[in-house]
């Protein structure tokens, strides 16, 4: 089942549920699928494009989780968790930093990168790999590691 379709369905039974969080978090969900799909001028998106602005999602709910932290505003946090929560029910199992780290060697040795300055080769051709699986500052990060102890 398409994933746009098991969202609608989960959608219809938050509502039967009368779970509002669930039901709300969903709705923005495909709102924002819907403007991708304008925005790229197409009737649906498959599964891959569905998975990368799920991603984004999820990454705007844990860049507010941290601006409401440190603005003290517990509240916000709480309703951030809990839709950040029924965001990742949607995506894919993230790598553990071990499966990460085997993504990154390889690509440094296709790539032939013999420093930092090859960082951007290296994210090129890890950010695919990884995609909707791992956070984009911690595969920086190990990259960043990686190349300089090269």
């Amino acid at each position: 089942m398409p994933l746009k379709e098991a969202l609608t369905n989960d959608l219809k039974d938050a509502m039967r549920q009368r779970d509002a969080v669930r039901r709300d978090t969903i709705r923005l969900l495909l709102s924002a699928i819907g403007y991708e799909e304008k925005a790229k001028r197409t009737d649906t998106l498959d599964d891959d494009a569905v998975m990368q602005v799920l991603s984004r999602q999820a990454q705007q709910r844990r860049d507010s989780i941290e601006a409401y932290q440190k603005g003290d505003r517990a509240d916000l946090v709480a309703k951030e968790e809990a839709e950040l929560a029924i965001v990742v029910q949607y995506l894919p199992q993230p790598l553990s930093e071990d499966e990460i780290t085997v993504i990154v060697q390889s690509a440094i040795a296709d790539m032939n990168a013999t420093g930092p300055q090859d960082m951007g080769k290296v994210m090129g051709k890890v950010m695919p790999q990884v995609r909707a699986r791992a956070d984009g500052k911690q595969v920086s990060a190990l990259v960043n590691r990686t190349l300089r102890s090269l």
